[in-house]
């Protein structure tokens, strides 16, 4: 080995790593009024939703909104490029993620906001869950052909083409197309299900991500666990959060004040959020005031 290449070698190794230079986010040096409109949970075409991307930006700048946040599901490979997007139409977007998790075998969804969208921990669960979800896909149809089941090949690709969590929407909607009369049985039997994350992981990823991790609509029942304060108390025993979606569509009233109350007493923040998927449920003004504490923890003033 000569002595020219060991110098280089030191030379390489004595030089300092490049530091990470975080990209202009769209909501720097924000500042919005106590009525400014927000929404802090919506989705488009890279999860489950029927948003553009841009459609839905131009929508809520249009509707006069100060502030949203895109929360596809499970997609963190996305959010450079929503950034960028909002850049150039000169309006505020949250970096964040909705985060599906299993607990009590239950779903209870987590939504992560303000880290960095080119380097964080979240990304690699991400990643994990969109390998298994396309996996379990694969070994559904690979169960129906078995069975004998006639499933066009192309239209199966198609679906391994989307975005993991609508991948069982697709194919629950594929078997109706063939004229199966049970296609939500059939996908049971298959063993089709949703892939997830635990939610530790997922919130000790956002911590280390200098991110913030909420549940998203703890009151809601359909297939997700329905939060009382004592299963709140069960669950932040394990599951460091740092609050709640206090204000969503399918709250009942006494439900929203009930998790008021729970995250003041408990120092947690509050999130407001329609879940809007598109235009036919549209997203929800939101007073920025009732997201007041959340949003300054992640830079935005609210005055």
């Amino acid at each position: 080995m000569s002595l020219h290449f060991l110098l280089q070698m030191r030379v390489l190794i004595l030089l300092p790593r490049k530091a990470h230079v975080f990209m202009k986010l769209s909501t720097a040096d924000l500042v919005l009024a106590r009525d400014a409109a927000i929404d802090l949970q919506t989705h488009t075409i890279y999860s489950d939703g029927v948003w553009l991307p841009d459609q839905l930006i131009d929508y809520l700048a249009g509707e006069g909104f100060g502030l949203a946040a895109i929360t596809d599901h499970d997609r963190v490979d996305t959010l450079v490029s929503l950034q960028r997007l909002a850049l150039e139409k000169g309006f505020p977007l949250l970096v964040a993620v909705e985060m599906t998790t299993t607990w009590k075998g239950e779903l209870v969804d987590i939504l992560c906001y303000g880290f960095d969208p080119e380097n964080n921990y979240l990304a690699e669960l991400a990643q994990d869950v969109a390998r298994r979800q396309r996996e379990n896909t694969m070994q559904v149809c690979n169960f129906f052909h078995q069975q004998g089941y006639t499933l066009a090949e192309d239209e199966i690709t198609a679906i391994l083409d989307l975005p993991g969590s609508g991948q069982p929407f697709a194919l629950a909607a594929l078997l109706k197309k063939g004229g199966y009369e049970t296609p939500g049985k059939m996908l049971r039997e298959a063993g089709c299900d949703f892939a997830t994350s635990d939610p530790a992981a997922v919130v000790d990823a956002a911590h280390r991500s200098s991110a913030v991790a909420l549940i998203a609509h703890p009151g809601r029942s359909d297939g997700f666990v329905c939060f009382d304060t004592d299963l709140l108390d069960e669950l932040r025993r394990d599951v460091p959060v740092d609050g709640l979606e206090v204000y969503y569509p399918a709250h009942a009233p006494e439900q929203m004040e009930m998790y008021r109350e729970y995250a003041e007493k408990h120092g947690l923040l509050t999130s407001s959020g329609s879940d809007s998927h598109g235009p036919d449920k549209k997203p929800i003004k939101y007073p920025a005031q009732l997201s007041r504490n959340l949003l300054e923890r992640l830079g935005i003033q609210v005055k």
